[in-house]
């Protein structure tokens, strides 16, 4: 009777392969929070594929990142100068990777702040598909689904 038990828990060992640690798709997340800080618009284009797409939940849309980037570059560009404070961070609420790929799910919390004005702060809910290219993280898709409160936020810590 023991040697039944051992037949499915081997079954099960064998389809469900041991999680890939996510530190190195943590440093793609850091990387992209460290390109918004400093204002390093080309280095943080270069994090998103080529062929990377936003899917927009909150306006209804979705259009190639370039078309994002388009809009986002003078807050880079701000930033850069000095004319303006940016930051974002990310809280997870599930996490799936392989190898060469990635999918995230949670919530980011991005601030902006232009000189002498108050910060604004916004939290989206989103999801990242990544793929590892040339052995460097790319993202593939970003899913802004929605806006999120700060209550939201502090229960991903």
């Amino acid at each position: 009777m023991t040697k039944l038990f051992f037949i499915p828990l081997l079954t099960v060992l064998f389809l469900f392969p041991a999680q890939v640690p996510t530190t190195n798709v943590d440093a793609f997340w850091d990387e992209m929070s460290r390109t918004v800080a400093e204002g390093e618009f080309d280095e943080y284009a270069a994090l998103y594929h080529e062929d990377a797409v936003l899917v927009n939940g909150i306006s209804g849309e979705s259009y190639p990142i370039s078309s994002a980037l388009d809009g986002w570059k003078q807050g880079f560009l701000d930033t850069k100068a000095g004319k303006m404070k940016a930051g974002v961070e990310f809280r997870f609420s599930k996490r799936m990777h392989s190898e060469t790929t990635a999918h995230d799910t949670g919530i980011f919390n991005y601030y902006s702040q232009m000189e002498e004005q108050e910060p604004q702060l916004i939290y989206v809910h989103f999801q990242g598909l990544l793929v590892k290219k040339d052995g460097e993280w790319k993202l593939v898709m970003e899913h802004q689904e929605s806006m999120a409160t700060e209550e939201e936020w502090e229960k991903l810590k």
